[in-house]
């Protein structure tokens, strides 16, 4: 699989079940039986999926942790909250928990944000908040992240 790709409006319906649009099926039909780990995302109010294959070698970093250091203990325990093994059903949806639900404060409309080798779900509402931003704080953030990079960093 190569990395996603891609920015997609659905609406979730009563129940949770997220319909995944054909675009995104499609990226990921390699990955699609072996099923998906949902879970909360760290730095924003937004939901995450990840393929079962990238959450193995996250879990194995995690897993070299001392988890008699507190602080260890801490991370893993937040890290791990809330998270779920889930498939896409016949209907091509993905069910989304009500405590997952909760803490992305999805309504009904949401955004999928294929974003390297993770889906990001987001309410619209907060998804919307998150990317109005200034072009010059935009600008100035991606001077400092990628604008040293003279040798690493090359653009086709």
């Amino acid at each position: 699989m190569d990395y996603l790709l891609g920015t997609y409006e659905c609406k979730v319906d009563a129940k949770g079940r997220l319909p995944l649009p054909a675009a995104v099926k499609k990226q990921l039909v390699e990955v699609m039986e072996d099923g998906f780990v949902l879970k909360r995302a760290i730095f924003q109010k937004c939901l995450e999926i990840h393929t079962m294959d990238q959450w193995k070698k996250t879990m194995a970093k995690i897993s070299k942790l001392n988890r008699f250091v507190k602080k260890n203990d801490d991370f893993i325990r937040r890290f791990t909250a809330g998270v779920k093994v889930v498939e896409v059903d016949a209907a091509g949806r993905v069910q989304i928990s009500k405590d997952l639900v909760s803490f992305a404060e999805i309504d009904k409309e949401v955004v999928l944000v294929l974003n390297l080798d993770v889906i990001e779900i987001w309410d619209k509402d907060e998804y919307e908040k998150a990317i109005a931003v200034d072009l010059e704080d935009f600008a100035a953030l991606a001077e400092d992240v990628m604008g040293d990079k003279d040798d690493e960093f090359e653009l086709p």
